[in-house]
């Protein structure tokens, strides 16, 4: 059987005993994971929204969590000193361990020497099961969750998240308290997309399988969901979750935080205005003058 056929079969099966044949699928396909080699979501030209999502592999991540034991794990950090002298050799470490609880299948990821991968210390985690790769930075404290997918040269911010299968692009910046939501469940749904090149403005929220394309510009402080309504000023058009298609905001769009009025009701007896994202305008050499100077950063 191939992986992806292994997965699928042991995921439908109904039971609490679990013998090898799960562990040894189960570290396979995590393998894959860590490697890029399976991704929960990958661009596909033939879908409307241009990206398919593998629901076999959120299967085999929530295996993972039927499978898994809670255990304690304890992390040793020993601290930067100058190279031993013949006076301190044999003393003290002074290593600190750090202890936490998980499921014993989804421990701590590690990180291959060779990809130019920087975890800045100060309370960061990413989480066994995703792929991470060469030259992305992560500025602490940030968290990556299990099944997400960041590519190339991205810089993943203080305080920020990226969620369970989450897909990020390459050199993005997930700004500082930036919220890149992910989803397990249900099986079939789209996680959040982040394109190439995407910049992600700090206290930003982004749920619910939104897609921001390619060199998209959030700015700090904005929020989409599945069911934001996003005005575009520019082509004077409203972006927006139709059926199966997501909410995908255009490739280059900057989009801004925003209100609109309530024009009927007591919403408008009261002048309530409700928060709506606003495209006001596409990339230009200006706005690309300021994205580079995130690149000074990495």
């Amino acid at each position: 059987m191939d992986l992806q056929a292994k997965i699928e079969e042991l995921y439908a099966r109904e039971g609490k005993e679990f013998g090898d044949e799960y562990f040894h699928a189960f570290e396979e396909f995590k393998a894959a994971l860590n490697e890029g080699r399976v991704r929960a979501a990958e661009p596909d030209s033939t879908s409307p929204s241009g990206w398919r999502v593998n629901g076999w592999v959120k299967k085999g991540i929530l295996l993972g969590f039927r499978l898994g034991r809670v255990v304690e794990m304890m992390l040793a950090v020993a601290p930067v000193s100058p190279p031993a002298t013949s006076a301190s050799a044999g003393g003290d470490t002074g290593a600190t361990e750090w202890q936490f609880r998980d499921k014993h299948t989804f421990p701590l990821k590690r990180l291959p020497h060779d990809q130019n991968i920087r975890v800045v210390p100060g309370g960061s985690s990413i989480r066994d099961g995703c792929f991470i790769a060469k030259n992305v930075t992560c500025m602490p404290p940030m968290y990556i969750n299990v099944g997400a997918y960041v590519d190339e040269g991205t810089m993943v911010d203080s305080h920020a998240l990226v969620g369970s299968c989450a897909q990020v692009g390459k050199r993005c910046h997930i700004s500082a308290a930036a919220q890149i939501g992910g989803v397990l469940e249900p099986i079939g749904a789209l996680p959040v997309i982040i394109e190439d090149e995407a910049l992600i403005g700090g206290n930003t929220g982004v749920y619910e399988g939104t897609i921001v394309g390619k060199g998209a510009v959030l700015a700090a402080g904005t929020i989409l969901t599945g069911s934001t309504p996003v005005y575009d000023l520019v082509r004077d058009t409203v972006h927006r979750r139709a059926g199966d298609s997501p909410l995908r905001i255009p490739e280059g769009a900057v989009v801004v935080p925003g209100s609109r009025n309530v024009t009927k009701g007591r919403g408008k007896e009261l002048g309530i205005s409700l928060y709506t994202p606003v495209i006001i305008k596409y990339r230009d050499e200006k706005t690309d003058q300021a994205v580079r100077l995130e690149e000074l950063l990495r």
